[in-house]
């Protein structure tokens, strides 16, 4: 790439995120939103949890791993539910809970796949499948509970964004941070895994214990977001905002960085967008914005996108 286009890419990143923080006095504008306590809360959780999956998310969908993200989402049900069974309706501990069960799932997936001959993904469907069904026992038996009234364990399955206190999107910003920071400590590494493993490992680099590390990354990210989006569409946060940003660029500097930006505004337009009805659930919302930004960029993106091929092959057909 030349450093003409470079400096183009650079750019239009640049031009996105002021679209981004256009948005709200544009809403206040045009639809006459108020942005009151609730709404802020849920549009900057959402975009700070959007950046931060976007850009995490991106060395999961470059080493083929789409599938991690919804095998962590789904294992994050039966630990929320023993949490409550153990220690009541207390939300720290129901997300311990849930952290818990995800690393222990993607644990068994890769214990699977070194001791067995399943391959990855049979081992995650596997997992997954397994996890969720028992969560959803134990959460069959908890609403049948006397206390049943008291759990309101449910919005964990679709998110419940209303619930979002200050206390929480400061909690997103400060362990989305760690998790950013950690990330740019091991750049070289988990660049090195998530290109050439083979090379890492015969360089003498711990494979192993950094496939972990962002395996534990990706499990802390997807529980951060399940207040806000659910253990069935978070991975869409996860998965979408790389999936656009891989069809903008071929360097992984970029990608995480649009991935992120294209986070964000799923995360922020999306719960703008939920409070022009109060019938509109913000979760589904943010990624049906999230899987807008996906579709435009296979359609738009230049090199990739479907636009660009049939650019390229027109005048081929005419000579």
């Amino acid at each position: 790439m030349s450093q003409a286009q470079e400096r183009l890419s650079w750019l239009w990143i640049g031009l996105l995120a002021l679209l981004g923080m256009a948005l709200i006095p544009f809403s206040q504008w045009a639809f006459g939103i108020n942005y009151d306590y609730t709404l802020r809360n849920v549009a900057l959780g959402g975009a700070l949890l959007g950046a931060v999956t976007g850009f995490i998310g991106c060395f999961a969908v470059l080493r083929r791993e789409s599938l991690v993200g919804d095998t962590v989402s789904h294992a994050a049900l039966p630990g929320v539910a023993i949490a409550f069974l153990l220690a009541g309706r207390q939300m720290s501990l129901l997300l311990l809970g849930a952290a818990a069960s995800s690393w222990l799932g993607i644990q068994l997936v890769q214990g699977l796949v070194r001791t067995t001959r399943l391959k990855r993904e049979a081992a995650m469907a596997i997992v997954l499948a397994a996890w969720f069904a028992f969560g959803l026992a134990l959460l069959s038996y908890i609403q049948n509970r006397a206390d049943a009234g008291q759990a309101g364990l449910k919005s964990f399955i679709f998110g419940q964004a209303a619930a979002i206190i200050e206390s929480d999107v400061q909690l997103i910003g400060l362990v989305g941070s760690a998790l950013v920071a950690l990330v740019v400590l091991f750049w070289k590494e988990f660049k090195l895994i998530t290109f050439d493993i083979e090379f890492a490992r015969a360089d003498g680099h711990p494979v192993n214990a950094l496939s972990v590390l962002l395996s534990t990354l990706i499990v802390i990210v997807i529980i951060l977001g399940l207040q806000l989006a659910g253990v069935v569409l978070v991975v869409g946060l996860l998965i979408a905002p790389a999936s656009a940003a891989r069809q903008w660029t071929q360097r992984l500097e970029k990608m995480v960085i649009l991935a992120a930006v294209f986070g964000a505004l799923s995360g922020g337009s999306g719960a703008v967008i939920s409070a022009l009805d109060a019938d509109i659930p913000t979760g589904p919302m943010i990624i049906v914005a999230a899987f807008t930004i996906v579709l435009i960029s296979l359609v738009f993106a230049p090199q990739r996108g479907i636009l660009w091929a049939r650019r390229r092959v027109a005048p081929s057909q005419d000579a």
